[in-house]
């Protein structure tokens, strides 16, 4: 059972979210984020807590970017874009429920006071950024370590700010060769 409320992009992100799971949400509608909506997150984040679900495309990242400025303590959760494409269109309304559970299994807090574990440098010596399968890469290990595809210098924020080990990182890397 998820107590936090879902903070999510659309109705049809909520018809798939309940089809895997019974669990409040709240609809940005876009980045049209109004003040009477923001009132509502701010309430569900101080008495429940908030979990950002928004779509792995450059809109969902806008908005959550957002959203984590004003709700620092947010947790996060983050569906592999494969997961949740379709031919003409990227979103979690597009996932199937064991996607859309497994993503909300993998919910990540940003840390307060991120550790600069990783460099660029750990990106590029491992195939993640710079090389022909580095967005391949990222991509699979993002989904095994819950962080979502991503863009390289936006891929490290994630792994310096969203708790990742470097066990964890290694131990990723070794499975996806």
């Amino acid at each position: 059972m998820i107590k936090e409320v879902l903070v999510v992009e659309g109705k049809m992100d909520v018809a798939a979210i309940h089809r895997a799971l019974d669990v409040d949400c709240l609809i940005t509608g876009g980045f049209s984020l109004n003040p009477r909506l923001l009132e509502q997150i701010e309430t569900a984040y101080r008495k429940r807590g908030i979990i950002i679900f928004t779509d792995p495309d450059s809109a969902g990242e806008r908005i959550r970017r957002f959203l984590t400025k004003r709700f620092p303590e947010a947790k996060h959760a983050f569906i592999p874009r494969e997961e949740a494409s379709t031919a003409d269109d990227i979103g979690i309304e597009n996932a199937s429920p064991e996607s859309i559970r497994e993503a909300l299994s993998k919910v990540k807090t940003v840390t307060i006071n991120p550790e600069k574990i990783f460099t660029m440098n750990d990106l590029i010596l491992n195939d993640l950024n710079g090389s022909e399968n580095a967005s391949e890469n990222r991509a699979k290990v993002g989904k095994i370590l819950g962080i979502g595809f991503a863009t390289a210098k936006t891929f490290l924020h994630r792994l310096n700010n969203y708790g990742v080990t470097r066990s964890e990182f290694e131990e990723c890397l070794k499975s996806i060769r």
